[in-house]
C-alpha cells in the first residue's frame, strides 16, 4: 500500500524537488519506504507501506530492458497466477510480490494490461521508449488517484489532493458547481473536484499521457449477466464468491484484523475469515454512549461465536477537538459524518494490525440501502390522489418529525414527501442533503452556480439502483471514507464486497434474492443465515453515524456560529449570512433538524481555511487521539 505522485513534461524537465514536497504529504499512506526517480521528462514519486514481500517489494518497479518503470499504489490478489502467465511468456520478474508483475503486463497487454489485474490499485507507468505516461485506477474505484494541468503544460497526479496542494502554481480557483453538487450530495462527485484546476482519473479508466497529449479511456464496465437458477444454487454461488474474495484479501506478511460493526456485512467477513484461518481474528469496534449511535453488542455476539481476539473503544466525542482533524484527513469537501468513528477505529487498528478487511460494498452488491424499499414504496404511495403532500404536511407537524431524523415519524414524513415529489427527482430526493429550494436560498446572487441536478438511475427496479449507487455513491463517498480514513494511519482496508466478481454477481441475482417486505440483502442473509447470530442476521441496517442533531444543539453550537459567520467566512461572499442564520437557529430551538446540513457547511468552511486559503493544518488536527477521548 502506497501513496505515489509525479510530473511529466514535454518542455523543460520538471523540478524533482516539487515531487518529494508532494511524497512528504503522502508520507501517512506509506511511512516505510519512499523515493523520488528522475526518468528524463518524467518524475515518479512514491510512499510504501510494507505489507507483501517485505524485503524485496521496494518501488519503482521496472522492465527487463528498464525502459518501463511503474510505482503502484494497492493489492493485487491474483498476482501469483498472473506472475506464472507472465514467465511462461519469457518475462524474468523478480521479487515475490505484486507489484513487479505490473510492467511486465504492460509490455504484454500495452495500455489494456489493468483488464488483467484483479485488485485495488492506483498506478503510473513510465514508457520511456514511447515518452508514454500512463495512470490507471481499478475497476471501482478503492484507490485515489487525481491529476491536474499546470500552467506550463506540466501534468501532475497524486494519491490525494493535499500533494497536489503542494505545488506552487496550480491554481487553488474554487469550482462552485461542484460546491452546489457537495452540498446536494455530501461529497464532491467525480471526476470533477472542488478546485477547477484538478481532476479524478474515473474508476475504470486508464489516462494516457504521449507527448503532451491526454486521453481518458475506460478498460471496464460493470454488467449483470443473469441465468436461470435455483434459489439455492444462486445462494451457492453466493457463498462461493464471497468466501473466495474473503481468503483472497487474507494474503500478508505483516498482521491482519477487521473492523467489525455488529451489522451483517462485516459479521460476514470475520465469520469466513474465522473459517480460514487457523488463528483467532483480531477484531475492533468502536462504540458510543449514545445508544442509538452504538452496535457494540452485536459485534461481541460476532466476536464471542468465533473467540476472535476482540478489542473494543467507547469513545466520549469531543466534537470541537475532532473536527480539524476530520477536515484534514479529508482533503476535498466531505460531509458523511460517519468518517469521524471511521477515522477513530482505524487508528485503534492500527495500533494492533497493518491490514483490515471490512464490510464496505455489502449495501451496493445485495440491495441493503432501505432507500431501496423507500424508493419502491414512494411510488405505491403515490398513487393516492393527495395523500403524500397532506400526510407530508401532518407528519412534519409533530415535533419528531421534524427533529428525530431516526425516528419512525420522521421517516414517514420523509417517505410522503418523497411521493409527492416528481417521479424522475424521487432518487435524488432520498440521498440529498440541502434540497435545490434550499440551496437557492443559501447561495447568494454574486456567486450563485449552475444548479447542480443528480442524474437519475438509467432504468426501473432494484438493479438500476444498485448500479446508480456503484457508479455515484460507492465512489464518491464511501470508497473516499474508506481509503482516507484508514491511509491517515498507515492501515490497509480491504474490503471483499468491492471485489469486481462480487459486484457482478450482486447485480445478477434475480430481485425475489434482494429485498422481500422490509429486509434487505435477501441473498446474504439466507447464504450465511447459519454463520451468524441469530439477531445480527436478522437486523436492519442502522449506519454507523454520530448525534449531529445534539451537537449542534449542545458541543458545537458557538463554534458553529463561531465559524461560519464570522467576517472570514462572510467576506467570501457565497452564502447569505441571513440563511445560515437560520439553519443555526432553527436547529437550535428545536423547529428543524439540520444537524447534517450544518455539519456539510462547517466541513466546507474549514477545508476551505486549510487547503484553499492555507497549506498547512492547525495543530489541532494533528494532535488529538483516541487515547485521549475514549475509556475501554
Amino acid at each position: 500500500m502506497c501513496g505515489i505522485a509525479g510530473l511529466v513534461s514535454r518542455h523543460a524537465p520538471p523540478d524533482p524537488a516539487l515531487v518529494e514536497r508532494m511524497t512528504d504529504a503522502l508520507h501517512h499512506r506509506g511511512p516505510d519506504e519512499g523515493g523520488v526517480d528522475v526518468l528524463g521528462p518524467c518524475i515518479l514519486g512514491h510512499r510504501r507501506l510494507q505489507v507483501i514481500d517485505l524485503d524485496t517489494g521496494s518501488q519503482p518497479v521496472t522492465s527487463e530492458q528498464g525502459d518501463v518503470t511503474c510505482v503502484f499504489n494497492g493489492e493485487l490478489y491474483e498476482f501469483r497466477t498472473l506472475r506464472e502467465e507472465l514467465t511462461a511468456r519469457g518475462h524474468r520478474i523478480p521479487g515475490t510480490g505484486d507489484t513487479p508483475v505490473i510492467p511486465h503486463a504492460y509490455e504484454e497487454h500495452g495500455t489494456t494490461f489493468p483488464r488483467h489485474l484483479h485488485g485495488m490499485f492506483a498506478l503510473a507507468l513510465w514508457d520511456a521508449s514511447r515518452d508514454r505516461l500512463v495512470l490507471a485506477r481499478d475497476r471501482i474505484g478503492k484507490k485515489p488517484l487525481l491529476y491536474a494541468e499546470l500552467p506550463d503544460g506540466t501534468l501532475a497526479f497524486a494519491s490525494e489532493l493535499k500533494a497536489l496542494l503542494r505545488l506552487p502554481s496550480l491554481s487553488r480557483e474554487l469550482d462552485l458547481d461542484r460546491l452546489d453538487a457537495f452540498l446536494a450530495l455530501q461529497y464532491v462527485p467525480g471526476p470533477e473536484t472542488a478546485l477547477r484546476a484538478v481532476r479524478k482519473v474515473p474508476p475504470g479508466h486508464v489516462l494516457v499521457w504521449e507527448r503532451g497529449s491526454i486521453t481518458v479511456e475506460p478498460y471496464w464496465r460493470l454488467e449483470s449477466q443473469p441465468v436461470e437458477r435455483s434459489d439455492e444454487e444462486w445462494l451457492e454461488q453466493v457463498r462461493a464468491t464471497v468466501g473466495a474474495a474473503v481468503r483472497r484479501r487474507l494474503i500478508a506478511d505483516v498482521p491482519l484484523g477487521a473492523l467489525l460493526s455488529g451489522g451483517i456485512d462485516s459479521s460476514v467477513v470475520v465469520a469466513l475469515m474465522a473459517h480460514a484461518s487457523s488463528e483467532p481474528v483480531r477484531t475492533f469496534t468502536i462504540g458510543f454512549p449514545d445508544a442509538r449511535y452504538d452496535e457494540r453488542e452485536y459485534a461481541r455476539a460476532v466476536a464471542e461465536r468465533y473467540g476472535t481476539r476482540h478489542d473494543e473503544l467507547e469513545v466520549e466525542l469531543d466534537a470541537a477537538a475532532l473536527l480539524p482533524r476530520v477536515a484534514w484527513a479529508f482533503d476535498e469537501p466531505f460531509g458523511d459524518e460517519a468518517a469521524l468513528p471511521s477515522l477513530l477505529v482505524s487508528e485503534l487498528a492500527r495500533k494492533h494490525v497493518t491490514v483490515a478487511l471490512a464490510g464496505d460494498g455489502g449495501d451496493e452488491a445485495f440491495a441493503g440501502y432501505a432507500r431501496y424499499r423507500a424508493h419502491g414504496l414512494a411510488a405505491t404511495v403515490a398513487r393516492v390522489p393527495l395523500l403524500p403532500a397532506l400526510g407530508a404536511r401532518g407528519l412534519r407537524a409533530l415535533p419528531s418529525g421534524r427533529t428525530e431524523p431516526r425516528s419512525p415519524v420522521f421517516r414517514a414524513a420523509r417517505l410522503a414527501e418523497l411521493a409527492a415529489a416528481p417521479a424522475g427527482e424521487r432518487y435524488a430526493r432520498l440521498t440529498e442533503v440541502f434540497s435545490p429550494e434550499q440551496r437557492d436560498r443559501l447561495w447568494t446572487d454574486e456567486a450563485r452556480p449552475t444548479r447542480y441536478a443528480p442524474p437519475a438511475p438509467a432504468g426501473r427496479g432494484i438493479r438500476a439502483l444498485q448500479l446508480h449507487d456503484i457508479h455515484t455513491y460507492l465512489p464518491g463517498d464511501l470508497l473516499v471514507k474508506a481509503d482516507l480514513a484508514s491511509m491517515a494511519h498507515s492501515l490497509e482496508l480491504r474490503s471483499p464486497f468491492l471485489d469486481h466478481e462480487v459486484l457482478e454477481l450482486g447485480i445478477s441475482l434475480p430481485e425475489r434474492l434482494l429485498v422481500q417486505g422490509s429486509q434487505g440483502k435477501l441473498a446474504l442473509r439466507r447464504a450465511f443465515a447459519a454463520d451468524l447470530p441469530e439477531r445480527v442476521a436478522a437486523r436492519g441496517k442502522t449506519g454507523f453515524g454520530v448525534p449531529l442533531g445534539r451537537w449542534f444543539r449542545e458541543d458545537l453550537r458557538e463554534l458553529a456560529s463561531d465559524l461560519l459567520l464570522d467576517r472570514r467566512a462572510r467576506d467570501r461572499g457565497h452564502f447569505r449570512p441571513a440563511e445560515v442564520k437560520r439553519l443555526l437557529y432553527e436547529h437550535v430551538s428545536g423547529r428543524r433538524d439540520h444537524g447534517h446540513r450544518l455539519w456539510c457547511l462547517l466541513m466546507l468552511e474549514l477545508w476551505q481555511r486549510f487547503y484553499v486559503e492555507s497549506e498547512a493544518p492547525p495543530a489541532s488536527a494533528l494532535d488529538t487521539r483516541v487515547d485521549s477521548l475514549a475509556a475501554r
